[in-house]
């Protein structure tokens, strides 16, 4: 057997980092490139491969043309024009400044040495670090291809000062927005002439394509000696072997993935690597080709194997990675190998990608998947394998990262006979004893009266013509587990795709002593599928509903309900399992969305002659709903602009995703992180978007950084106490909202270890620490009736405990992460809710299902729901962007930007929610419509053609909206 050991190049590893990336440049589509001086970081650009800047500090100035032409050539291909400056200025442009063309025929002006010679172009009176030297390329670029910049480029000015240089194109499109793409950048001086590279490559054809040159600070003149812009073509890249800066977005970015180069490329990461033909006397072979690598001398379990690929990875691009994993060793024979992907910005900061994981055996070869995109330009990228305990080695034998291919869009499944409303339940009514029912376990199943006569609440809107209730009842005793209960096989009887609303009375028997769980769950070709979940006592009948949605075709699926402990009867009466008419409730919804989020409005318009007014013509144009819709958003998300874009674009609030969170903004005592946050805060600011804070506190024990976990109760108390005064009175007036303490609902860490008052005491702090802000409680599972120790009654009663205590509640957050929503149900919690009067947010909603028309037919559920009732006050979704989303199959928009049907289904929501309409001026002067609560705009054109524009806001209010208009 061979083996050849390598030692790594990562001898140690500081605790992993949340990621804090560099600060986002921020342009505007007003100039050519604005950037602010003190972060020139561009903002990098879709299909760019960063090249790493190359230092010349050590060319002379006498043989300044040599290193040009060995370094920086000029090709046939060279699509800038006047590259170097031999035609003055010709075919090129300032942006806002001055420039000239210097050379020893035309003589050295006062300040620029002699010494500098050859010919070259001086960008000088700058007054913003976006002013530079640009041309026009429209016409030389294509989409497909593969260009690579060179240009040679100093500064003048400050003695010993270094400024980066920046080559950026501008996009413009014909539609009047503009885009900017990073191509490279160098530290630029006064004493040496530097080389700056670059790639780029168009994924679309813009109207106008502008090249340019830009970054130094204000008051340093810019100083170009040539520019070199060249196609590479697929010829050139084969010739590269594809390892080159240029290669294919199909091609693997990993080199020498199946170690047929030995070692070659990979290293350790906190251990050694081996390289093996075979292992175990031959009981261990490759997958495929000849050899496969592996760790040894593992002491952690973020030890591995790895490979960098800095410079080889694009931004702003899906990729796939799929390799051949196994474990070995330390007697372990199951372990989950997990693919992860660093990255280091210039700046130093740090960002960890989970990309993907598997559970692998000892015993064969098994495959890890996942992808994963990148949205800014690291300066270092590598790529490792983690995860196994220590001692046990990771084996690999290929790894291969590329473009991910692009998935067809999927088609809206097809639903014959669906029969909404029909209950598939067999003798649901107890009518013939017991039949089509059978115990689960050794349990005995009878027949009793006195249950319900009414079909449950929840049901009794979405459930078809049906009968009164019989009054009969499942009586189940002998019950010696809690899954012991009555169950009836239902495979035929289910559609793909269809989402099914579930309902029953149950009660408990008086054996209980105390409160009890009851489940009505499906088993799912062995798989448990929760159909709803109530808490019970044993003083009477309980209504229990929930949902749920199979989208694989199952070989068995049985209906069961469970859930008391062992020796407590349990008793089932009228269980209805039924497909839901979503688009039939949604016509119910638009009504009532009429009522309660429009406003009759009275526009009354004055003149000097208000006779020249009447029949004149008025068009109604709504610019945006004051309902909030918002999302969170993360600090990694801002390095890329098309997130951005959509962002801004088409939410009015925020929520940071976990840059606010307390093992966030403290992963060590006393080192404080709120760059991340003020970033983020930034941002929104710029953009006028409102602001949750989440969260101050958060229950769960996993969530608490060890460091707090760790202290004595007094030590914790004040550490919750400078918690609150830190982050609070940092941020006062910046956040409209405050989860205060998540999940306690689900949790208590902070309430086990500090007593009964620390909760409330945490919202009166905050209260006088920042009274303006609304301080909510937040939880998961209110709204779905899948979680018995979050119903709506259990959160109704937590709340008012909290209120007894003194804590200031102002608001109820309900999460929303559902799966296969039913208005019915959701409405229902939502009702309950409101009893309290506190405004509700569904504050991290998401939906999930790799079908994206019905995830889309999912999210318009719970939109409508939510701007339907008139409790709610606002929803933010929890992420819309591919890869960027806690949950899988949940997002809007697809990793390289393209809108799914889910997407397109929220945006023609929020248009659906805008009021546009047109009419004339009556005899009294008036023009009356309806219209959503939000911000308009009028235009007014009167039959002498006298026009007139102006805004106004309709708020709310029960009462006409009377709103004068002078012209």
């Amino acid at each position: 057997m061979m083996t050849r050991f390598l030692h790594c190049c990562f001898s140690s590893r500081t605790l992993k980092a949340k990621p804090t990336l560099r600060d986002i440049m921020e342009k505007s589509p007003t100039k050519a490139s604005p950037v602010k001086c003190e972060s020139v970081q561009a903002e990098e650009s879709r299909d760019t491969t960063k090249m790493p800047s190359t230092s010349n500090a050590d060319i002379s100035s006498e043989n300044l043309n040599n290193g040009l032409n060995s370094s920086c050539s000029t090709p046939a291909t060279n699509i800038i024009h006047n590259h170097d400056f031999s035609g003055g200025l010709h075919m090129w442009h300032t942006n806002s400044c001055d420039a000239f063309v210097v050379s020893e025929k035309a003589g050295y002006p006062e300040g620029l040495s002699a010494k500098l010679s050859g010919r070259y172009a001086v960008i000088t009176n700058r007054k913003e670090c976006w002013q530079g030297l640009e041309q026009d390329i429209t016409d030389r670029v294509s989409t497909g291809s593969t260009y690579t910049v060179c240009a040679w480029v100093r500064v003048s000015g400050n003695q010993g000062v270094t400024n980066d240089v920046l080559a950026t194109l501008k996009l413009e499109y014909q539609e009047f927005s503009v885009s900017y793409l990073f191509i490279g950048r160098t530290s630029a001086s006064i004493d040496h002439w530097e080389k700056l590279e670059g790639t780029f490559s168009l994924s679309t054809m813009p109207h106008r394509v502008i090249f340019y040159l830009e970054g130094p600070s204000p008051g340093i003149d810019l100083l170009i000696r040539s520019v070199v812009v060249s196609c590479h073509s697929p010829s050139q890249f084969d010739s590269q072997g594809g390892t080159g800066p240029f290669f294919d977005g199909d091609e693997n970015i990993v080199q020498n993935p199946r170690f047929d180069d030995g070692l070659n490329n990979w290293s350790g990461r906190g251990c050694q690597i081996a390289l093996h033909d075979s292992m175990a006397d031959g009981k261990v072979l490759p997958m495929a080709g000849k050899f496969f690598g592996s760790t040894a001398n593992r002491t952690d379990n973020w030890n591995g194997i790895q490979q960098e690929i800095s410079g080889r990875l694009k931004r702003k691009i899906a990729y796939e990675v799929t390799a051949f994993v196994r474990i070995f060793g330390n007697n372990v024979i199951t372990a989950d190998v997990r693919a992860t992907l660093w990255l280091q910005a210039a700046d130093l900061r740090e960002q960890y990608i989970g990309i993907a994981s598997v559970q692998a055996t000892d015993k064969d070869w098994v495959q890890l998947r996942g992808k994963f995109l990148v949205n800014g330009s690291p300066s270092k990228a590598v790529i490792y394998l983690e995860g196994p305990p220590r001692g046990t080695d990771i084996l690999l034998n290929n790894l291969v990262v590329k473009h991910a291919a692009k998935v067809p869009p999927a088609s809206p499944p097809v639903i014959e006979d669906a029969a909404f409303g029909v209950n598939i339940i067999a003798n649901s009514n107890i009518i013939d004893g017991t039949k089509e029912w059978f115990p689960l376990g050794n349990c005995n199943l009878s027949v009793a009266n006195g249950s319900p006569r009414i079909i449950p609440p929840m049901a009794g809107d979405s459930l078809g013509a049906h009968q009164p209730l019989s009054g009969r009842y499942i009586l189940v005793t002998n019950r010696s587990q809690t899954w012991m209960g009555p169950a009836q096989m239902i495979t035929d009887k289910l559609k793909l795709y269809l989402t099914y609303q579930v309902s029953a009375w149950v009660r408990i028997g008086k054996q209980a002593t105390r409160p009890q769980s009851i489940n009505i769950a499906l088993g799912v070709d062995g798989q448990w599928v929760n159909g709803g979940q109530v808490e019970c006592s044993a003083d009477g009948w309980h209504e229990i509903g929930g949902s749920f949605r199979i989208e694989k075709q199952p070989a068995k699926v049985m209906v069961y309900v469970q859930g008391p402990e062992a020796g407590v009867d349990l008793m089932v009466a009228g269980l209805q399992i039924f497909p839901v008419d979503r688009h039939h409730r949604f016509r119910r919804l638009k009504l009532q969305t009429d009522k309660i989020r429009k406003r009759d409005v009275i526009l009354k318009f004055t003149a000097s002659d208000s006779t020249t007014l009447v029949g004149s013509m008025v068009k109604i144009k709504q610019t945006e709903n004051s309902f909030p819709f918002g999302s969170c958003i993360s600090r990694s998300n801002i390095d890329n602009e098309d997130i951005v874009d959509f962002f801004t674009k088409h939410f009015n609030w925020a929520v940071f995703e976990n840059e606010l969170k307390w093992y966030w903004t403290e992963p060590q005592q006393g080192n404080f992180n709120y760059k991340d946050a003020d970033d983020l805060l930034s941002l929104c600011t710029s953009h006028n978007i409102q602001l949750r804070g989440h969260c101050i506190f958060w229950e769960s024990e996993a969530a608490v950084q060890s460091w707090i976990r760790a202290l004595p109760k007094t030590d914790m108390m004040k550490a919750v106490q400078n918690r609150l005064m830190g982050l609070i009175t940092r941020y006062k007036g910046k956040f409209k909202h405050y989860d205060v303490n998540n999940e306690m609902l689900h949790n208590s860490f902070f309430q086990d270890h500090l007593g009964n008052e620390i909760r409330a005491n945490m919202f009166r702090t905050a209260n006088q620490l920042d009274p303006q802000a609304t301080l909510f409680v937040n939880d998961y599972s209110i709204e779905d009736g899948c979680d018995a120790r979050s119903s709506p009654d259990k959160y109704i009663q937590h709340i008012l405990h909290l209120q007894e205590q003194g804590a200031p509640v102002g608001g109820i957050g309900v999460q929303g992460h559902i799966s296969s929503p039913v208005g019915a149900v959701v409405s229902s919690a939502l009702d309950k809710l409101g009893i309290l009067g506190l405004p509700i947010w569904l504050t991290e909603l998401d939906v999930s299902s790799e079908n994206e028309h019905v995830r889309a037919d999912d999210l318009e559920v719970m939109l409508r729901e939510a701007f339907g009732h008139p409790a709610v006050e606002g929803v933010m979704l929890w992420g819309f962007w591919e890869l960027f989303m806690s949950r899988d199959n949940g997002f809007l928009v697809n990793a390289e930007g393209g809108l799914n049907e889910a997407g397109k289904r929220y945006v023609a929501l929020k248009q659906e929610w805008l009021t546009h309409t047109h009419g004339y001026i009556n005899e009294e002067a008036e023009f009356e419509f309806r219209g959503f609560h939000g911000s308009y705009q009028l235009q007014l054109v009167t039959p002498s053609k006298h026009k007139l524009v102006n805004t106004f806001v309709v708020d709310q209010g029960l009462d006409p909206l009377v709103i004068s208009i002078n012209f």
